[in-house]
């Protein structure tokens, strides 16, 4: 005879052991957290048709759940030890769908232990591979919190094509890791299907990656999402900035936000002054605005390689315009920027202005509104502008010229 206590309790014990809040329990089971309470208080048995998900999301048999007990309940296993296969398989299954592919480079899907990827380019006389391993920082937290989840993975995939193409390649698979304390089906799903769409955008494919589940490690609801990428480009395109001459002008590419650099000082605010989290913005909520996808700019940028147009690209990320446009300037050269052309966008104002930080900090820590930076000879100078305005604001803010600080500052910028 069933005891619905003991189930109750058995229930209960096992969802606290794998980390669920009952509330988190329902969402996988697609039930109200009033059925899980029912359960747990013994005033209720889960009916037929939801027994065979609630084992395997407990790791548990039905016979084992409706014992109230473990079988072999001295022994050791994986299950209890807060890993269960059945339902890690069942998100991998989950996962197939959204990285289906038709590039015909990509030889084989999940399963097997490495992915597959032909690099035969037989239009390539030298082909270099352009590799890049990125994480999204704390903007991964905020995206927990808030909703973004699926967002995240644009973020991330958006990040890692723009540091390929600003080397002149174009981005070909890319691969995931998510480490987390348990797994949850829908989140991971929804951070796949963010990479998988990014990849396509970016007419690149995700070929694979890892999942990885380390309770004893790792929180239960945290997660660490990275990736990495592999492009491909011809040697002799290569952008590195060798080609940079005096008299070449910079220009700046708009950026839609912070992209994925600052949250730390952002979240730092955010803490301090908890009421801006719904101020508006240019239309938006403040939370809507800092958690817009990085920008991608390689769709923009195609249609300028192997025209020797562009001497040299920076994507402003860490470290800011002066540590990233300093980053590709050759030695023995300056990059003279007059900080007063930048067209600052209104969230960088209301950041600076609400947590009162100083102008070098901001330089230092966000994009303040350019997101990448084009360095080219003054004959291409209009060719580029009038190509990259197509897509995004494109317009001048300094000149090379000879010096021994590869960056100099000029002017102020402008914070009204």
């Amino acid at each position: 005879m069933l005891n619905s206590e003991k189930v109750g309790h058995f229930i209960m014990s096992r969802r606290k052991f794998l980390g669920y809040t009952q509330q988190q329990l329902a969402r996988k089971l697609n039930v109200s957290f009033q059925a899980v309470s029912k359960w747990e208080n013994g005033t209720a048995y889960p009916n037929v048709e939801i027994l065979k998900d609630l084992a395997i999301v407990l790791g548990l048999s039905v016979d084992e759940i409706l014992t109230g007990c473990e079988k072999e309940a001295e022994g050791l296993s994986y299950s209890k030890a807060g890993i269960d296969n059945a339902y890690t398989d069942a998100i991998k299954r989950g996962m197939s769908p959204y990285m289906e592919t038709n590039d015909k480079r990509v030889l084989n899907g999940i399963g097997p232990f490495a992915s597959l990827y032909d690099i035969h380019f037989p239009e390539l006389k030298n082909p270099v591979l352009v590799l890049k391993s990125e994480e999204p920082g704390s903007k991964q937290k905020l995206a927990r919190e808030y909703g973004y989840t699926e967002s995240i993975g644009h973020d991330l995939i958006n990040h890692l094509v723009n540091d390929v193409a600003v080397m002149g390649a174009r981005p070909l698979a890319a691969l995931d890791a998510i480490v987390c304390g348990n797994a949850e089906k829908d989140t991971i799903q929804m951070f796949v299907k963010g990479l998988a769409d990014a990849c396509r955008f970016n007419e690149c494919s995700l070929v694979g990656g890892e999942t990885s589940i380390q309770p004893s490690v790792v929180e239960a609801g945290i997660y660490v999402l990275t990736a990495s990428i592999v492009g491909i480009v011809e040697k002799s395109e290569i952008i590195d900035g060798s080609a940079i001459e005096e008299g070449d002008a910079v220009l700046a590419v708009a950026s839609n936000g912070l992209h994925t650099n600052g949250y730390s000082l952002v979240r730092l605010l955010m803490d301090k002054m908890p009421q801006i989290k719904l101020d508006k913005i240019g239309g938006l909520t403040f939370i809507e605005q800092i958690m817009k996808p990085h920008a991608s700019y390689y769709k923009a940028l195609k249609g300028l390689f192997g025209k020797g147009v562009l001497h040299a690209m920076a994507h402003i990320t860490g470290g800011g315009i002066e540590g990233n446009i300093g980053g590709v300037t050759p030695e023995g050269l300056s990059a003279h920027i007059d900080l007063s052309k930048i067209r600052v966008l209104d969230l960088f104002k209301y950041i600076r202005n609400s947590g009162r930080i100083r102008d070098e900090e901001m330089l230092r820590t966000f994009n303040c509104g350019v997101g990448l930076a084009l360095i080219v000879s003054q004959k291409d100078k209009e060719l580029v502008l009038k190509h990259m305005n197509q897509f995004y604001a494109c317009y001048e803010i300094g000149q090379i010229q000879a010096g021994k600080n590869r960056i100099v500052f000029e002017k102020h910028i402008d914070w009204l």
